[in-house]
């Protein structure tokens, strides 16, 4: 039995925010992927933060293509972790992707995944404003994901759907350092 999806003209696109400190909300966003790909559905996920460091999805996405597309467009974490690029770098690379996604996000996806956004604005490598005016400008379809700890108030308002990750226990309280395959 074939699953049949909505068609676009009766669909109406949400905006799905996953935040709060705990793990997961890059992986609920992907969990997301896997069930539009169920409908043959096309998405997009761009990456704001995650920069040159190897992670299980960027092998992963492979094999969901061509229903799905990830572009890692920022430069690694930001003033963490041994950072040591200038501030100017982060801000170019988010507003490089975040100009990738306007002008992107209308080219047959069914779902765009803004990955760790909320930590961009953050750490003011983008203005609330500026991301407001993608998603408020995006087809009426199209349904956008927005990750990352700290969500801005404005965008949990305009959410249709707000999930927060909770820690409520974590391996590294036993000095388990993250896990290849469950933690990147």
């Amino acid at each position: 039995m074939s699953l049949q999806a909505v068609p676009r003209e009766e669909r109406k696109g949400l905006v799905i925010v996953y935040t709060g400190n705990g793990k997961g909300k890059t992986t609920a966003a992907l969990g997301m992927v896997v069930r539009a790909i169920g409908y043959n559905w096309k998405v997009l996920m761009v990456q704001f933060i995650k920069g040159d460091w190897m992670y299980g999805e960027l092998e992963g996405y492979k094999k969901l293509a061509p229903n799905f597309v990830l572009k890692r467009m920022g430069k690694g974490f930001v003033r963490i972790m041994g950072d040591k690029k200038p501030i100017e770098d982060h801000i170019t690379a988010a507003r490089t992707a975040l100009k990738y996604v306007r002008d992107n996000m209308d080219q047959d996806y069914d779902i765009v995944i803004l990955d760790e956004v909320n930590v961009a604005i953050k750490e003011k490598l983008l203005t609330v404003k500026e991301v407001l005016d993608v998603i408020r400008n995006r087809p009426s379809y199209l349904n956008i994901i927005l990750t990352g700890r700290n969500a801005p108030k404005k965008f949990i308002e305009i959410a249709d759907l707000v999930t927060e990750m909770t820690e409520i226990k974590h391996p590294f309280q036993k000095g388990i350092l993250a896990q290849p395959g469950v933690d990147y």
